[in-house]
């Protein structure tokens, strides 16, 4: 009996095969994958653009906000950290450094934040549409890529006012944004399988974020503070510049400060940071393609 059942099954699934017929909701092949999502480039773009500016939306100022958050942020951390705490000392230009770090960690804060609830928080469009689910957290990278564009728009002509003069240096800024804007991509991929299946990661993402933001050297000068003022080992130092908000950091403030000059590892910190989690975040977020939206 057991014979006779599974038979016509597995008659219709070979026919299946045969004829190239697949479940709606198949992972396809890697390759094939990065093309349907090549071919939805338009509306990722659309998804972010619009998502940026429902974000104000609601409120009286609307997208000004985008200006005004990052100041008052950064506004609040130089009184706490570079005045009270004297996170200013040794440090030249300390409003320029304070704001390039801040502004360039907030970018991948908030990009792998958005990305960790990309697809729990999408389950309906998920359920409702066939698309690559890796539009998603692409497009939430983009709409944080909008708001960092905003917020460089601020920086620069601060860091000029504090005496920082442009420099052919300047042209190296999107070379760096890009290589952040890779890593942050791959971050989000990982984060968003990951918030996926795991809610509680929403609950424990704030902790994980203001640690890094501690350990990235955003008030404070790292090898000064670790080396010179605590007398921790070297080692301490150069694992805290190879964490990769640190290194893209300390390049942006290495091309916007004169005075400012991180060890060389950094550069290939960066370089090796976007590559590796642009490949690993890729192909994990893929090998889940078929079980999201499920349950």
């Amino acid at each position: 009996m057991s014979h006779v059942e599974n038979g016509p099954k597995e008659s219709l699934e070979a026919l299946a095969r045969r004829h190239g017929l697949r479940p709606a909701v198949a992972r396809p092949p890697f390759p094939v994958y990065l093309r349907l999502l090549w071919e939805r480039r338009h509306f990722v773009l659309t998804y972010a653009a619009s998502r940026n500016v429902s974000r104000y939306s609601g409120s009286a100022l609307g997208q000004l906000w985008q200006v005004i958050t990052p100041l008052l942020n950064a506004a609040i951390y130089y009184v706490m950290f570079g005045l009270i705490l004297g996170g200013s000392r040794n440090v030249d230009n300390y409003p320029a450094f304070l704001l390039t770090g801040m502004f360039v960690f907030t970018y991948t804060q908030r990009a792998a934040t958005a990305g960790a609830k990309s697809i729990s928080g999408n389950l309906s469009l998920i359920r409702a549409l066939h698309f690559p689910r890796a539009a998603l957290p692409l497009a939430y990278t983009i709409q944080e890529l909008r708001q960092l564009a905003v917020s460089m728009g601020v920086l620069l002509p601060i860091v000029v006012a504090t005496g920082e003069p442009p420099t052919w240096h300047w042209l190296m800024i999107p070379v760096v944004l890009g290589l952040q804007t890779l890593f942050n991509v791959g971050a989000g991929l990982i984060l968003a399988r990951l918030g996926a299946s795991l809610r509680d990661l929403n609950q424990l993402l704030p902790f994980v974020m203001r640690t890094w933001l501690y350990a990235s050297g955003v008030f404070f000068a790292i090898h000064d503070k670790v080396v010179g003022s605590a007398g921790l080992p070297e080692w301490v130092a150069t694992a805290m510049y190879l964490n990769p908000a640190a290194s893209y950091i300390e390049w942006m403030r290495d091309i916007l400060m004169a005075g400012h000059t991180p060890p060389v590892m950094v550069w290939a910190a960066c370089v090796s940071w976007a590559v590796a989690a642009l490949v690993i975040g890729g192909r994990y977020f893929w090998r889940a393609e078929d079980r999201y939206g499920r349950g």
